[in-house]
């Protein structure tokens, strides 16, 4: 390979990865909050919708983690995500859904990578996007960073 060639292959690698970046700067400009706010209904772990009594929960923040059971970090989010349902229900709604099994959630929350964690405040508004393993700690600190005071069910 001459070294014309060479520099032609560099350049367009570079290109791609402009473009690249390019496009994922485009998707980032473009909120996809307004089609997971729109969806106001609670979600199961199965990613199905939630009961209307779900309804009572709407007005809480929202912690949605976005994942696949058969996926490694997010089988280590499943007992995270159970502890905080259970410790602070009624202080916050916490989702789990099954992009592998509903693929057409990542589209609608605009993930790329599993798990991802979206926390949202009580009006739905999208506060925080967290990409791969989030630990509990992590978690209690980025809510109390928003401001939102968790009451922990003894």
């Amino acid at each position: 390979m001459n070294k014309a060639t060479k520099i032609v292959i560099v350049i367009a690698l570079i290109l791609a990865v402009g473009v690249v970046f390019a496009l994922k700067q485009k998707e980032k400009g473009q909120n996809p909050e307004p089609a997971a706010a729109a969806n106001s209904e609670a979600i199961t772990e199965g990613g199905q919708e939630a009961p209307e009594n779900a309804e009572v929960t709407a007005n809480l923040p929202r912690l949605v983690d976005l994942g696949a059971d058969k996926c490694i970090p997010c089988k280590m989010m499943a007992p995270i995500l159970e502890e905080l349902k259970k410790d602070y229900a009624g202080t916050v709604n916490v989702e789990f859904i099954d992009v592998w099994k509903n693929p057409d959630k990542a589209k609608e929350y605009g993930i790329s990578i599993i798990p991802t964690q979206i926390f949202f405040d009580s009006s739905g508004r999208e506060l925080f996007r967290h990409e791969g393993f989030f630990s509990k700690e992590d978690i209690l600190a980025k809510w109390k960073e928003f401001g939102v005071e968790l009451t922990k069910i003894k």
